[in-house]
């Protein structure tokens, strides 16, 4: 593996070293240089605050490879989503706990994506005030029995425990039918036009995904065309913001048409001083405090997003989580790579504070 560091300029004092990981082939891994990875914002900002980043390009064929060059380090960045073309993360997740386990700080940590970057999270936290009338299925029975209820109040979304990039995620609301055979519309999060199947037949397709552990089911957002919002978090603080008119779930033309990329701003953008607040002051620290997630063990980098809900009674908008992310968050710094600089030096420099300590033998953490 290519180990060539990579330096925006030359600070005094190392403060550390770490990988940053993603997922690739032995090409990728034989051509891996700060320079040219997707990441190289992140490298040249953790070397200007001293952090000295060399790229590791992992695949479950070369897991020894990793492990031996992890150990060798003060931490670990990592950049994998939870499924990828048929693959999950079960042996690099194994890989960090162990590495953890022996002192090397790895953000985020798969105990911590557990408890924070599942969708089961919307369920645990759904009585702070970003959540909703949300519910939890841990069997495909207890969705059978459930859900029709829950439908006839209005549509609903369901979504797998794991996924990224709408896998797993089904708006559903019921149709006139034969009352001894309930139909519905779906429409799948990762696809354009809608059908019209038979309630058991949806709920066949959906028995895969107590693989996961649970299937989480929220009311539709009816705002939800008018686009979403995502607040990017470094640590505890809010780091900026994306701003996108969505497709997916959207069955109204002109809706779609309206539809375009996430738009990026900085985290004092004027639309979004309430979102930050809540986000800083109110919901990271409930949501650290109900999860037991010390605040070191935070990601470095991780994203919630949010639907606009009901207006209150003075008209201000509400927010309505829908998803956090962490396995894989990327806040596209190559646009804006002297803001990334400014957001991440307290974390890298909290964050590399604690592996030494640790190797040490001082605070040594458990695994999990």
């Amino acid at each position: 593996m290519n180990a060539e560091r990579f330096s925006m300029s030359e600070p005094t004092a190392r403060l550390g070293r770490i990988a940053i990981l993603w997922r690739g082939d032995e090409a990728a891994r034989r051509t891996a240089t700060p320079e040219t990875s997707r990441f190289k914002a992140v490298f040249a900002a953790l070397a200007d605050v001293g952090v000295e980043a060399e790229p590791v390009v992992y695949e479950d064929d070369v897991l020894d490879a990793v492990r031996a060059q992890l150990a060798t380090l003060d931490g670990v960045l990592v950049w994998v989503n939870p499924i990828h073309e048929g693959r999950n993360r079960a042996n690099l997740d194994a890989l960090l706990r162990e590495v953890a386990a022996r002192g090397v700080w790895v953000s985020a940590h798969p105990d911590v994506i557990l408890k924070m970057g599942t969708k089961e999270v919307l369920h645990r936290t759904r009585t702070m005030s970003w959540g909703c009338d949300t519910a939890l299925y841990r069997t495909a029975e207890a969705m059978q029995a459930e859900l029709p209820a829950r439908l006839a109040a209005g549509p609903r979304v369901i979504k797998r425990n794991r996924g990224n990039g709408g896998q797993g995620v089904w708006k559903v609301e019921t149709l006139a039918s034969p009352h001894n055979r309930p139909m519905v519309r779906v429409l799948d999060a990762t696809k354009d036009a809608s059908e019209e199947l038979a309630l058991d037949e949806f709920l066949e397709r959906c028995v895969e995904y107590f693989e996961d552990g649970c299937v989480i089911d929220q009311p539709f957002q009816a705002r939800l065309s008018e686009g979403v919002v995502r607040c990017y978090m470094a640590g505890d603080r809010c780091a900026g913001f994306g701003h996108q008119k969505v497709k997916a779930l959207v069955d109204a033309p002109a809706a779609c048409a309206e539809a375009g990329p996430r738009l990026y701003t900085f985290n004092a953008d004027p639309r979004f001083q309430r979102l930050r607040r809540l986000m800083e002051d109110e919901w990271t620290p409930q949501l650290t405090s109900l999860l037991d997630i010390p605040r070191r063990d935070l990601p470095m980098i991780w994203d919630a997003d949010f639907m606009l809900g009901l207006p209150g009674a003075d008209g201000t908008d509400s927010y309505v989580v829908g998803e956090i992310n962490v396995s894989s968050v990327f806040r596209s710094p190559t646009r804006r790579p002297q803001r990334l600089r400014a957001e991440l030096p307290t974390v890298a420099v909290e964050a590399m504070n604690g592996p030494r300590a640790d190797r040490d033998g001082q605070n040594r953490r458990e695994p999990g």
